[in-house]
């Protein structure tokens, strides 16, 4: 690796740690929970007012680095975007706060360099404590000597990195923005049933629901699936390149609408000797345990493990419907579940859920209201994908010097 005309520092004499604020204990504040950070995500996706007792606290620019097992592994870091230009925000003490020190340092770079292998290894390796519970040690991080550019280089590196965060931020924008629009629409008319209210209404189980109509259960809609996991104890049945094999993880890690495969895929010899089913191109997978529901829509065939009670819709019914029958649904089906260690659906008990079944007519005009609105969700995600990876190979070359942003092109 080269690192030629970079200067090693400390990284406490080109970065403000925990930096102090004044904050009034039992002051109303932004706070940002830990679960609120998502993996490598320069957003934070949410915050709540609240009472400050404690913790860290900082200022938009700042790095929220986490520094407790298992969210380092994990990933969970971000930059602070959502305070406005004096505002003081607080999080947890499991957080390290990172932050510029002016002609030194730039916040933006700082942020690429929290999450990147260079960092993320050091403060890795300074781990202790008990099982379960180790911790950064921010001295270690501190007094870790790296070559790190002069500070035009790092705002020209910071800036090549965001260009792809923002399109991948815009991208999911504009998902939320049409998820929003079609649930909107959903309960128009499924919940509300305002196109509806000239014509012809009966009782059902439900109260009072359009003529033609009917309750029934989610059996009626579709196919209820459940899966499978081949031998732990066969490498044979697992591979990188094979079938599809989804786990409740894979969409805990991936928030993605649709989804085409998870981290490890299983052999033919895997899908022959085990319980797993095959399942076509828009099932609905729905997690049925450790949490119950998680959503997602497949883009292929894919399979299983046995912590989802998936639903291949009936062709009549459309995957539209189905999805946003389940989603408007959880509550419901958490309270259908049992269970003493964890509580879980059967695949009978989901089978029963009760849904309200609309004439082939309407299902029609609403499958084809969010089919544009589903290509288009998923084509932003595939291209989401692609940039991320490019960020996450570049990542690593600019950070080390390998790669040179020539600074006039910035």
């Amino acid at each position: 690796m080269s690192f030629s005309g970079w200067a090693e520092y400390k990284l406490q004499d080109i970065i403000r740690f925990n930096p102090s604020e004044n904050i009034s204990r039992g002051e109303i504040a932004r706070k940002v929970a830990m679960e609120k950070l998502e993996p490598f995500n320069k957003t934070i996706n949410g915050y709540e007012y609240a009472e400050y007792r404690g913790g860290t606290k900082f200022r938009n620019g700042d790095t929220l680095f986490a520094r407790i097992t298992p969210c380092l592994e994990n990933g969970k870091t971000a930059q602070v975007t959502i305070l406005d230009e004096d505002e003081v925000g607080f999080g947890s003490t499991e957080y390290i706060i990172l932050r510029e020190i002016p002609d030194k340092s730039f916040n933006g770079f700082i942020f690429y360099l929290s999450i990147s292998p260079r960092l993320r290894d050091i403060a890795i390796k300074s781990m202790i404590g008990t099982s379960g519970r180790q911790r950064v040690q921010q001295d270690v991080l501190k007094n870790t000597v790296l070559p790190l550019p002069e500070l035009d280089e790092q705002k020209a590196i910071a800036a090549t990195l965001s260009c792809l965060d923002d399109k991948i931020e815009l991208n999911n924008r504009i998902n939320k923005n049409l998820e929003e629009i079609a649930q909107a629409i959903f309960k128009s008319w499924f919940i509300d049933f305002e196109p509806f209210q000239d014509g012809e209404f009966v009782e059902s189980e439900l109260g009072m629901i359009p003529k033609g109509w009917k309750v029934g259960t989610i059996s009626d809609l579709g196919e209820v699936i459940g899966g499978s996991t081949p031998s732990k104890a066969r490498p044979d049945y697992y591979t990188d390149n094979g079938i599809p094999w989804i786990t409740p993880k894979d969409l805990s890690i991936s928030k993605d609408k649709f989804i085409s495969k998870g981290q490890i895929d299983i052999t033919e010899l895997g899908f022959e000797n085990s319980g797993v089913k095959k399942m076509p191109r828009g099932t609905v997978l729905f997690s049925s345990r450790a949490p119950i529901g998680y959503i997602a829509i497949s883009k292929n065939v894919v399979t299983t493990n046995q912590g989802f009670k998936s639903v291949v819709p009936h062709s009549n019914i459309g995957t539209a419907y189905v999805y946003f029958l389940l989603k408007n649904s959880i509550e419901l089906i958490e309270n259908m579940a049992s269970g003493s260690t964890f509580k879980e659906i059967s695949g009978t008990g989901m089978k029963r859920v009760p849904g309200l079944i609309p004439d082939e007519h309407t299902l029609l005009r609403f499958q084809n209201i969010c089919d544009p609105y589903f290509k288009k969700q998923m084509l932003l995600e595939d291209q989401n994908l692609h940039l991320a990876k490019a960020r996450d190979t570049l990542l690593p070359k600019l950070m080390s010097g390998e790669i040179r942003v020539p600074l006039e092109e910035v």
